[in-house]
């Protein structure tokens, strides 16, 4: 009798819009995924929910947990349905501005008594998620920021529209990991950073100690960053890959295996209007000399003049590496 060949595991380390894309792609592998959620982000209806009802801010997670659902197409469009509404007063409702999944999120946890981890997982449960979800940490806490002319910002949403670059993110108060995340880490074959903004979706998760620490210790992983694709104003400025990884080493991770480069041409007039918003493409600067091995590949996809990584491709990438772990 033969033995059925297990599934590669990937851990996904993320947030924002980066996450999600890849998530979308790699539910439909042969895979078993944990998705690792950044909790930082404090603007818009997820700033608003976090103060107001002291949970930590649910829209990462939820565009995570709609990425990996196998629900009815309406269904995830309802939890991404935002309303846009004012009275007749012309004074903003207090449902302007929220998406219905973040409100589902911030209902499911006061049903289970502020049990934020149980929340998600329960609302994984109802939308049929292929994968598990895990918040980095069940506290809402402000991220920081010190530029490279040592100004300080104080909380993420205050990160956009910054004229200096960033240096170095962290936390002022201490940060636990949730339940499952380092047990997650640890039987990893594959860790996945990125694809995401570095300071705000990627690097909130990996300041967490035990986080890095958890990289670290597992010795069998392949731990690979999937460098972005465009640079991103006030965060990033004129960032080549190599200072993205760089990044990466400096907020604690000792070991990066495999590094994705984008090898597919972009049009010049894709990247001239980026320019006009003070972004540029993320090149290599050196081809060789790197402690880890590049991987270069096709996986930009530009759809209305915004660039993104291709959710099929990228995932394609990241399994042909997972399944030799197995």
């Amino acid at each position: 009798m033969k033995f059925k060949e297990r599934k590669p595991r990937i851990v996904a380390i993320g947030g924002g819009t980066g996450l999600s894309t890849f998530l979308q792609g790699l539910k439909f592998f042969p895979v078993e995924i944990t998705a690792i959620v950044t909790v930082a982000d404090n603007g818009g209806s997820s700033g608003v929910l976090r103060d107001d009802l002291k949970i930590p801010p649910p829209g990462d997670i939820r565009n995570v947990l709609v990425a990996l659902s196998n629900s009815p197409e309406q269904l995830q469009k309802l939890l991404q349905f935002r309303f846009e509404q004012t009275d007749e007063k012309g004074m903003s409702h207090y449902l302007n501005g929220h998406p219905v999944g973040n409100l589902i999120l911030a209902a499911m946890t006061q049903i289970y008594q502020g049990d934020f981890n149980l929340a998600v997982s329960k609302t994984a449960e109802m939308l049929n998620v292929n994968g598990t979800v895990y918040p980095v940490s069940h506290s809402a806490v402000e991220l920081c920021g010190e530029c490279v002319d040592g100004t300080i910002v104080r909380g993420e949403a205050n990160f956009c529209g910054l004229t200096t670059a960033l240096n170095y993110v962290y936390y002022e108060n201490e940060m636990k990991t949730s339940p499952g995340v380092l047990e997650a880490i640890l039987a990893a074959d594959v860790i996945v950073l990125g694809p995401g903004s570095l300071y705000t979706s990627v690097l909130p998760n990996l300041i967490v100690p035990q986080v890095s620490e958890a990289i670290a210790k597992n010795k069998k992983a392949d731990v690979v960053y999937i460098s972005n694709i465009m640079t991103e104003a006030g965060e990033t400025d004129n960032y080549d890959v190599e200072q993205h990884v760089e990044a990466l080493f400096r907020h604690g991770i000792k070991k990066i295996t495999k590094v994705i480069v984008n090898d597919q041409k972009i049009s010049k007039n894709v990247l001239k209007a980026y320019e006009e918003e003070a972004a540029v493409e993320v090149k290599l600067r050196n081809d060789d000399g790197h402690d880890y091995e590049l991987i270069f590949s096709r996986v930009a996809k530009v759809k209305k003049g915004i660039v993104r990584h291709d959710p099929i491709k990228i995932s394609a990438a990241i399994y042909s590496i997972a399944v030799e772990h197995i």
